[in-house]
């Protein structure tokens, strides 16, 4: 039976700051660190056979404490490059106690375009509130050069259904840390939320959502989410 164990990443050093962050690259606060923890001490339950995550910091700090409380190396997988063959092929060998950690920029958080940096307050001051109510839980609305939800989803989907849920079906234990609208792209698809309640999926903080896949489905097995998002 595969298992798919999807963990938000811990409160970020903006988050302290309610800024809008998208893709700008910033580690987790003190607080963060202690939620990456208490979901590692969740995450113990489950031996993995392969991580993801994005290009971001705060996602592979969060899956990094997960894999050291069960006494796992992430080894990072590069892609293939001619001028370093041998040390690549080394590098992507993971031992007894590795495992390997895959990343992309497809499971990185939505991009905020030009609110990346602002506070919520100043963007409903320069914008209005309505306005960023419009582009943080509508689907389809999009802030200045920035995604929307269905944009991000669109970046996620491909990634997600060729390179994760086929190693699912294939009986593997496989873990994604990653951001609260990149695994809103991945429990929709899972799902089948409508597209009115994704942006309304409110992620639990330090506990997993943990999928089964059975009999040709993916069944929800741990965790819950409320349709109640705030706007924070």
């Amino acid at each position: 039976m595969g298992i798919l164990v999807l963990v938000r990443h811990g409160e970020s050093r903006w988050n302290l700051d309610n800024r809008f962050t998208g893709w700008v690259d910033v580690p987790l606060s003190q607080n963060g660190i202690r939620e990456a923890e208490r979901v590692a001490d969740y995450c113990q339950q489950f031996e993995y056979s392969a991580a993801f995550t994005s290009n971001l910091t705060r996602a592979q700090e969060t899956l990094l404490i997960i894999l050291a409380r069960q006494d796992l190396t992430g080894v990072f997988q590069h892609s293939n490059d001619y001028r370093h063959p041998d040390w690549i092929r080394r590098s992507n060998q993971p031992s007894v106690k590795d495992i390997p950690v895959y990343v992309s920029a497809e499971l990185n958080e939505r991009y905020y375009g030009s609110l990346q940096g602002l506070s919520k307050r100043a963007a409903e001051k320069k914008y209005g509130k309505d306005q960023v109510w419009a582009w943080r839980r509508g689907y389809e609305d999009h802030p200045p050069g920035g995604e929307s939800l269905k944009e991000t989803q669109a970046r996620v989907q491909p990634y997600l259904t060729k390179h994760i849920l086929p190693r699912v079906r294939l009986g593997e234990s496989v873990i994604v840390a990653a951001h609260g609208n990149t695994l809103r792209a991945v429990i929709k698809h899972l799902e089948g939320i409508s597209d009115e309640d994704i942006a309304r999926v409110d992620l639990p903080e330090a506990r997993p959502l943990v999928y089964h896949y059975r009999r040709g489905k993916f069944v929800r097995v741990e965790g819950d989410y409320q349709f109640s998002r705030p706007l924070r």
